[in-house]
C-alpha cells in the first residue's frame, strides 16, 4: 500500500478560520485575512471545534493518491459519499499480464491457506486471459477478477468528511486494510492542520466507544496510540 498526499488547500487552518470569522464579522474579507494571526487562528479553531460548528471545515480539502489496495477496500472507501473519487478502470486497463493481488496476513501466515489462495488467483488469471484471447471484451472478462485484485484511486475529501472518515475507519473494528489506509492518511494531514486533526481518530478518543457491546475493549490503549502519533 502506498499513499501520497497529492494536493491540499494552502494554509488549511487559516482558510477555515477565515470562513468562520466571516460569519460573525462585518469587516471586509481582505481586511479580515490581513488581521488573522497564528494565535487568532488556533484559538478560533479550538473554539469552533469545541462547539461542534464544523461546516466551515468544508472549505479545506485534501487529495490523496492511493495504490496497492484491494478492490475489497476501494468498495468500502467509495461508500463515503461526501468525497470525489477517480479509480483505475478494469474496463480499459488490461489484466492479461498477471494481476497483482492483496493477500491478507491471516492467509499469508498460514502456508496451507496461502497455497490455496495463490492457486485460486492463478486459476482466475488464466480464465481471464483465455477469455480475452477468445475476443471477450475486457469489460466482460473482468467479471472473473477477484476482490483481492489491486487497484489505485485518487480521493478528495474536505476536512469535515475526513474527521468522519477517521472516526469510522481508524476504529479497531474497521476492516484491517482500510484501517491501515485511514491511519496513514491521518499521519499525512495532522501536521498540516494540527488543531483541526488534534482529536482525529476513532470515535472513542473523545467519548465512549460508539460500538457499544461490540467494543474492542482496548479503549485506553487506542487513546494512547492515537494521541502519541
Amino acid at each position: 500500500m502506498n499513499i501520497i498526499l497529492l494536493q491540499y488547500t494552502p494554509e488549511p487552518e487559516k482558510t477555515v478560520a477565515l470562513a468562520a470569522r466571516l460569519c460573525y464579522s462585518p469587516t471586509a474579507l481582505g481586511e479580515l485575512r490581513e488581521k488573522l494571526s497564528a494565535t487568532d487562528i488556533q484559538s478560533f479553531l479550538e473554539k469552533i471545534m469545541s462547539l461542534g460548528h464544523q461546516s466551515v471545515l468544508e472549505h479545506a480539502s485534501f487529495t490523496f493518491g492511493i495504490e496497492g489496495i484491494s478492490r475489497t477496500t476501494s468498495h468500502q472507501l467509495v461508500r463515503h459519499r461526501l468525497a470525489s473519487f477517480s479509480q483505475q478502470s478494469q474496463r480499459y486497463v488490461s489484466h492479461t499480464k498477471r494481476f497483482a493481488a492483496v493477500i491478507p496476513d491471516t492467509v499469508r501466515d498460514l502456508p496451507e491457506a496461502r497455497e490455496l489462495f495463490e492457486k485460486e488467483l492463478a486459476a482466475q488469471h488464466e480464465v481471464y486471459t483465455r477469455l480475452v484471447a477468445m475476443g471477450i471484451p475486457a469489460e466482460d472478462a473482468r467479471y472473473i477478477l477477484p476482490n483481492a485484485t489491486e487497484t489505485k484511486i485518487m480521493v478528495t475529501m474536505n476536512a469535515r468528511e475526513l474527521l468522519h472518515f477517521f472516526a469510522v475507519r481508524c476504529c479497531q473494528r474497521a476492516q484491517w486494510e482500510i484501517r491501515a489506509m485511514a491511519i496513514e492518511m491521518l499521519r499525512l494531514v495532522r501536521p498540516l492542520a494540527p488543531t483541526i486533526f488534534r482529536e482525529a481518530g476513532p470515535g472513542c478518543l473523545v467519548g465512549p466507544c460508539p460500538e457499544g457491546t461490540m467494543t474492542c475493549g482496548q479503549l485506553v490503549e487506542v487513546r494512547e496510540r492515537f494521541r502519541s502519533m
